[in-house]
């Protein structure tokens, strides 16, 4: 496995989405190859603090407002359609 194919399957890789022939191919690569080693932790670590970022919670009062506006649309469709 070349550095070039080992970089493009680390996605899946840490997803656990890899066949186990691809997995051992790429994890005998990361034995013997230092610069994808240190991509692939770059990598596990962009992914955990992209999993940290806090989502913005929506205010309640335009919660309740987008609500209302769906409620209103749903009851104002012709049934069937």
């Amino acid at each position: 496995m070349t550095c070039k194919e080992a970089i493009a399957k680390l996605a899946e890789y840490l997803d656990g989405e890899l066949t186990s022939v691809v997995q051992k191919q790429l994890e005998a690569h990361l034995k013997t190859c230092p610069p994808c080693r240190a991509y692939l932790a770059t990598y596990r670590k962009t992914k955990e603090l992209a999993a940290k970022v806090n989502r913005v919670d929506m205010p309640e009062d335009l919660k309740a407002r987008l609500r209302a506006l769906l409620i209103d649309r749903i009851r104002a469709r012709p049934a069937g359609g």
